[in-house]
């Protein structure tokens, strides 16, 4: 497959790039906003082509896939632009700053005939399977509760518009709240129906939140506690999961790497469960491929990206009007 790479991001530098060439891809062509970042940014990773021009990239003949890592406000445009000119797309978290330009986005590739996916990697990675197939073979009885713990310390060179920008999307929940919601449905094959939550901006947010803490209710009575934040340098990431017969702990596995442990205590005892450790983006590049050629869906699909991104919005505003917050996911199913 045949890419185009629309955002001369960290993420495309640190991780997609190669993962795309790992799966046999290649890059054709990257577009920037800047035409001499995109120039340099091509110098540096041996892309044949570079521009700030949208509609250029996304009307080449030599692509056939786009990947989207621009700022949150600049999504639907760009997916828009690149499925009117027949591209399939994988596109960042979340897809969009809105619940509707969301939908429209999976609803065009769907008229389409288009792949669209989300690249939430976190479902990628071979300690979040391990967790899933506990949870589905009954290891731990019937599920009570999932604690997520994503509280880290946002690099200096990634703040910028992640913590002072509204406008391009920035904060906390919808840099992290997302990949949380997006979690643990996956790991419980359920979507959250309400939550109750707080933000606030703690020293490093300047207009918008850099911590969030919230409850969501699941239908299965299960309650799901996610905490993340910006400000947490000592921290540490993770997941519990507890049942009627037991519970999960995974340490440090709520990361781009594929790192971490798990434990599996019940009755008998701790046992220390072994997992794959694959390259996360490489598996969500593959499942992408296989999915533009027939082969089914992509690992984390349009529509899971519309519902990671409800849940989301539905925190922030729980937390902004200190009331309990139904989900609202729209007409898509």
């Amino acid at each position: 497959m045949r890419w185009a790479l629309i955002g001369a991001s960290t993420i495309a530098r640190q991780y997609m790039i190669g993962a795309i060439r790992a799966q046999g891809g290649k890059i054709m062509r990257v577009m920037s906003a800047s035409a001499q970042r995109a120039r340099d940014f091509a110098a540096e990773h041996e892309i044949p082509a570079s521009g700030s021009d949208l509609e250029e990239a996304c009307r080449d003949d030599a692509v056939d896939a786009v990947y989207i890592s621009t700022t949150n406000e600049k999504h639907l445009s760009q997916a828009l632009a690149a499925l009117k000119a027949k591209k399939h797309v994988l596109c960042e978290k979340p897809l969009a700053l809105s619940l509707n330009d969301a939908l429209a986005m999976v609803r065009t590739a769907d008229e389409a005939g288009l792949v669209f996916a989300t690249n939430h990697h976190l479902r990628c990675a071979g300690s979040h399977r391990a967790v899933r197939a506990l949870i589905a073979s009954g290891r731990i009885g019937r599920v009570l509760s999932l604690r997520l713990h994503h509280a880290v310390f946002l690099p200096p060179h990634l703040q910028g518009w992640r913590i002072n920008s509204p406008g391009a999307g920035g904060g906390v929940i919808p840099d992290i709240t997302v990949h949380d919601a997006d979690v643990a449905r996956f790991l419980l094959a359920e979507d959250p129906v309400s939550v109750v939550a707080q933000m606030a901006s703690s020293g490093l947010g300047d207009g918008v939140e850099d911590s969030a803490m919230s409850v969501w209710s699941m239908p299965s009575g299960a309650m799901v506690m996610s905490h993340e934040s910006f400000t947490h340098p000592f921290a540490g990431s993770g997941l519990e999961v507890h049942g009627t017969e037991g519970s999960i702990f995974a340490r440090d596995v709520m990361t781009q790497n594929p790192i971490g442990s798990i434990d599996l205590v019940t009755a008998s005892g701790r046992e220390a469960i072994a997992f794959d450790r694959h390259d996360l983006y490489q598996e969500g590049v593959r499942r992408f491929h296989l999915a533009a050629a027939g082969g089914g869906e992509p690992a984390a699909t349009g529509l899971d990206g519309v519902k990671s991104l409800a849940v989301a919005l539905a925190v922030r505003d729980a937390a902004a009007r200190g009331a309990r917050v139904t989900v609202n996911y729209g007409d898509l199913h």
